[in-house]
């Protein structure tokens, strides 16, 4: 090949006895990069079709069992629309609210791990909302009765807040 090259005169600056071979090469790897990227897409696009297959499915499961001994009704899933409303308020604090100083952060800490342990506590009370910026904490959310608002306050105390917005929401007592 060599012999080619220098029979035509000149030989190209950029020609080597292998530089057929790297351009068959580069274009093999073109097509296998597309290729890939193809693939890529497709199951991206397939895998987001089936989670909200799934994510409907899990909605369905999830409320049947709690409106068996109710009347017919045309939604199984909570309705949860008067407490979005509330949170969509420029004065409701949420969770985009929280403190990050340190010092915030190590007392929402405190308090969620004081209350996952508390063996006495229900599960709605363990998972309430806990937000703090510069010391004040608010709490929200759920909670069995007024007993245990008095202990996550009490909680909430121990673990240094400088004051505390208490927005806990006592179950209905006919349940």
């Amino acid at each position: 090949m060599n012999e080619q090259m220098t029979r035509l005169g000149k030989a190209h600056p950029e020609a080597t006895p292998h530089s057929n071979c790297q351009g068959v090469g580069e274009v093999l790897v073109m097509r296998i990069l597309k290729w890939v990227m193809c693939v890529a897409l497709m199951s991206v696009l397939v895998g987001c079709d089936r989670s909200s297959e799934n994510s409907g499915a899990a909605n369905s499961d999830r409320g049947s069992g709690s409106n068996s001994g109710q009347g017919a009704s045309s939604s199984s899933a909570p309705d949860n629309t008067g407490r979005n409303v509330r949170d969509r308020s420029d004065s409701a604090v949420t969770s985009g609210d929280q403190g990050t100083s340190d010092a915030d952060r190590e007392i929402t800490r405190r308090i969620r791990r004081a209350l996952t342990s508390n063996d006495q506590l229900s599960n709605d009370a363990k998972n309430i909302k806990i937000i703090t910026k510069d010391g004040k904490v608010t709490l929200r959310g759920p909670v069995k009765n007024r007993q245990e608002a008095e202990t996550i306050q009490s909680i909430v105390q121990q673990a240094g807040a400088s004051s505390m917005d208490n927005q806990l929401e006592l179950a209905a007592t006919n349940q």
